[in-house]
């Protein structure tokens, strides 16, 4: 009995295992048909007969319907052959004939092989290098804005109105910014408005190389500004002097002139008359940096000793004081205080020494003091004044002040 239970366990396994193998056998054909049936989808794209198209689709509705009648029986733990699974209708040489591409495929892949594709390393002769035309391309990229100018109306334009291009270009994204400009509709409105304003004409070429940007400001923002001027009692004529000499002027918003003025007013202490003849006569304080207007108000109180009147009156007889050279300032003030002893009060009356040039200051005192007339008190008499000293050329100088020839100077000159 024993045995025969065993005969029977072993004939159930080699079952199961013969049901197993069928099984993977059967999966591994129905993929080997799912992928002809992948190049049957492409040819039929690549060929216009549309029965091969149909046979394709019968060919795959049969392999479908086999596989699922398949699944069904494996499910229901029945026990098929490979040969029995296999319903499609389509035999073995049946399914070769319908892998064979059309005739119009044919003529495709002939095309292709006839025209293999052009390479950039192909040698041509020299007949037909020179029937190549190629036409000029316009500059995708450039360094300078020399090569757009025959292209650009609005460059053209510009180079006539006496715009320095070489100029403009180094400025950040000016050159971007002039070529996406169209002259009519951007550049020849704001054009007129600065004439309105009181830029001359022989001025607009220098003012757009300083301030190219302008060209892009809102012409509502540039009335607005315009009118805010007006309305701190600048007069037409004052206002044209600004714009011109600082052409970034209009290019500050309504806020920030406001602050510049109220920071003269406030931090310097000047009065509102006092402030506006500043800014007239050297508009740029408005434009430039305030650190070295603080810098250089510090330098005349904490360093040159002078008072905060005395420094009020020098800034309002020379405006430039306040934007100098720090280095030039206090070497300038020890020559003439500590070197030549004119004290803070007269050097507060004749604030234009501060503009001279150094080396002009010390030839012609060293050549006072070689002639005994280096005199600067004005209550002593052959008094010289500092004006006297630095603004007369040097023919007046020596006839005048020094009471010597040119010669003697000259001669004198060559001894230092």
């Amino acid at each position: 009995m024993a045995f025969w239970a065993r005969q029977i366990s072993i004939w159930h396994f080699s079952v199961k295992t013969s049901s197993v193998a069928n099984s993977v056998q059967q999966l591994r054909k129905t993929h080997r048909m799912w992928m002809q049936l992948r190049k049957l989808s492409v040819l039929s794209f690549l060929c216009t007969d549309n029965h091969f198209l149909q046979r394709g689709l019968k060919t795959y509705r049969s392999v479908s319907l086999g596989n699922r009648l398949q699944s069904t029986n494996l499910s229901n733990g029945q026990i098929v052959s490979s040969e029995s699974n296999l319903l499609s209708p389509v035999n073995h040489d049946q399914q070769q004939a319908e892998v064979i591409p059309s005739s119009d495929t044919k003529t495709l892949y002939e095309v292709w092989e006839d025209t293999p594709p052009s390479s950039a390393l192909e040698e041509i002769s020299e007949e037909e290098a020179v029937q190549i035309v190629a036409e000029p391309p316009l500059p995708l990229g450039s360094f300078t804005l020399r090569d757009y100018v025959d292209r650009s109306e609005t460059l053209s334009k510009l180079v006539l109105l006496g715009v320095d291009l070489s100029k403009v270009e180094k400025r950040p994204n000016a050159g971007q910014l002039l070529l996406r400009l169209d002259f009519e509709k951007d550049i020849r409105k704001r054009l007129l408005f600065l004439k309105d304003v009181g830029v001359e004409d022989n001025q607009l070429g220098p003012f757009l190389t300083q301030n190219p940007y302008i060209l892009a400001v809102d012409m509502e923002a540039l009335e607005t500004r315009v009118a805010y001027l007006k309305s701190k009692k600048f007069g037409k004529e004052a206002v044209a002097r600004m714009v011109s000499r600082a052409p970034f002027l209009l290019s500050f918003s309504v806020e920030r002139l406001d602050n510049r003025l109220g920071f003269f007013q406030k931090e310097l202490g000047l009065s509102v008359q006092k402030t506006r003849d500043l800014v007239v006569r050297l508009p740029r304080l408005l434009t430039g940096s305030l650190e070295p207007i603080k810098e250089n108000w510090q330098v005349c109180q904490v360093e040159l000793g002078f008072r905060r009147n005395e420094i009020q009156h020098i800034v309002s007889k020379i405006p430039k004081i306040l934007t100098a050279n720090k280095k030039k300032l206090t070497e300038t003030f020890d020559y003439l205080h500590n070197v030549m002893g004119i004290p803070h009060h007269i050097l507060t009356n004749f604030p234009q020494v501060f503009n001279s040039k150094l080396l002009r200051v010390k030839e012609r005192h060293m050549f006072l003091t070689f002639l005994g007339r280096a005199q600067y008190d004005p209550a002593q008499p052959s008094y010289i004044s500092l004006d006297k000293l630095v603004s007369m050329p040097d023919e007046v100088f020596c006839t005048e002040v020094a009471k010597a020839s040119v010669k003697d100077f000259e001669k004198f000159l060559k001894t230092l």
